[in-house]
């Protein structure tokens, strides 16, 4: 400080350099704080996050449920659940399951329930039936004779061999043969949404007329000695 100056002035200058000094010094702080982030606050945003995504709806959502014919039925809860994993372990324990009204031998649609606690939820069930083998199939033209029995094996209808899963689902209308009266009569064969038409020809045997032998005439076999023995016999 210049010597001019005097104590009192001195005194100020002092002050007013200590004051600044303190409000430097204070802002510094106050930035660096500002900088500084929040680990708690930020800590605690993460663990409540986490808690709402691990939060479970527990609705319960049945599946419309569906399977071939003559199959064994599934009695795993999960299995009719849409929405398993949305649904906390303990209350799929507490879940019951009745399929006591599906017919899995008959096709069609059905209703199974599912029960918690006092409530009940509805849900479907379809039974189907099996595919069957795509198949082509080409009929007889058959000759039956007159008041004959017509034949109920499906194979002697058909040209094409044929397994016993495909012969039980076969149609056979006869329904328009008369074996009575001859004539030609027209059957039916139905496979897998086809029709097929098929010929029945029903005919009368020819019949032989019987040849008689003359009185005069010689039997075969006999000569003219075994003759005259014959007539010394009857003399």
């Amino acid at each position: 400080m210049e010597k001019g100056l005097s104590n009192k002035q001195r005194y100020i200058i002092a002050g007013a350099i200590a004051v600044w000094g303190v409000i430097f010094i204070g802002s510094g702080v106050t930035m660096t704080m500002m900088d500084t982030p929040i680990k708690k606050e930020k800590t605690e945003f993460k663990v409540v996050q986490k808690r709402v995504a691990n939060m479970k709806s527990n609705e319960i959502r049945l599946k419309a449920m569906e399977q071939e014919i003559n199959q064994p039925i599934s009695v795993n809860i999960k299995d009719y659940l849409e929405n398993v994993n949305d649904i906390d372990n303990d209350i799929i324990e507490d879940l019951k399951l009745d399929t006591s009204m599906v017919n899995v031998n008959q096709a069609g649609t059905y209703t199974y329930t599912v029960t918690y606690k006092k409530k009940t939820f509805n849900g479907t069930f379809t039974i189907k039936e099996k595919p069957l083998p795509n198949m082509v199939l080409t009929l007889k033209d058959l000759n039956i004779e007159l008041g004959s029995t017509l034949s109920t094996d499906i194979q002697n209808y058909i040209n094409e061999p044929l397994t016993d899963e495909v012969k039980q689902n076969i149609t056979l209308d006869l329904s328009k043969v008369n074996t009575a009266q001859a004539a030609n009569y027209q059957y039916t064969v139905t496979y897998n949404g086809r029709l097929y038409t098929g010929t029945i020809t029903i005919f009368s045997p020819q019949k032989t007329e019987q040849q008689e032998t003359p009185n005069n005439q010689q039997t075969p076999g006999k000569t003219e000695e075994n003759k005259n023995t014959d007539e010394q016999k009857q003399s």
